[in-house]
């Protein structure tokens, strides 16, 4: 069975970035509202004042805005409710220390905060920064998978994407066949079968 290795440049690197992020070391606190197309950032220090807030684009150029505007803040710990594993991935490979919260713990954090349970982009990153600075030092920090793990995990993402893709193509097509032609739909049980696509060839 064949094993993967580190070879003694990363396991040194590995164990350098281990070292580093230790709770005590932690200087800045932030707060991660993630959205499908864009995220909201705001950062506290150790006092609880905000000290930055920011939102960027789910693009290249704005992970890249994004990187220039935590850099300022090198001991930054960051919470981010759990869900939008794309971004979570993205903020544990750029190396930062990352917190997922769980949705229900994220609402109890937004209520403490604000007692009318107001839900905004900013209330939640206020709310999530506010209580890692407080409870942090207990919660589960996230790390790196290792590289042939997260080449698995893109593969199935890719995979997971084209197999949704083409459920919604066997939508669109099932319907239109029951509206101009409804007896080829009892055709085909099976219509990912090379047969029932040529058939609609």
């Amino acid at each position: 069975m064949n094993r993967v290795t580190l070879t003694n440049a990363a396991a040194t690197k590995r164990k350098e970035s281990q070292q580093m992020k230790t709770w005590n070391e932690v200087t800045h606190f932030a707060g991660f509202d993630w959205a499908k197309d864009h995220h909201d950032v705001l950062v506290l220090d150790g006092a609880g004042k905000i000290v930055a807030e920011f939102r960027f684009d789910h693009t290249a150029s704005g992970w890249t805005l994004c990187q220039e505007k935590l850099a300022q803040f090198p001991q930054v710990a960051i919470a981010v409710e759990a869900g939008h594993s794309a971004a979570i991935e993205r903020l544990v490979m750029l190396d930062y220390r990352v917190y997922p919260v769980h949705p229900r713990s994220s609402k109890s954090y937004r209520t403490r905060r604000l007692p009318s349970g107001a839900k905004t982009d900013r209330a939640d990153c206020w709310a999530l920064a506010d209580a890692l600075r407080l409870e942090g030092e207990s919660w589960r920090v996230l790390t790196a998978p290792e590289p042939l793990v997260q080449r698995l995990r893109l593969l199935c993402r890719d995979e997971v994407a084209l197999i949704e893709q083409r459920t919604a193509l066997i939508n669109q097509l099932q319907q239109s066949l029951y509206e101009y032609y409804p007896a080829a739909l009892e055709a085909f049980e099976d219509w990912c079968a090379p047969s029932a696509w040529a058939f609609v060839e």
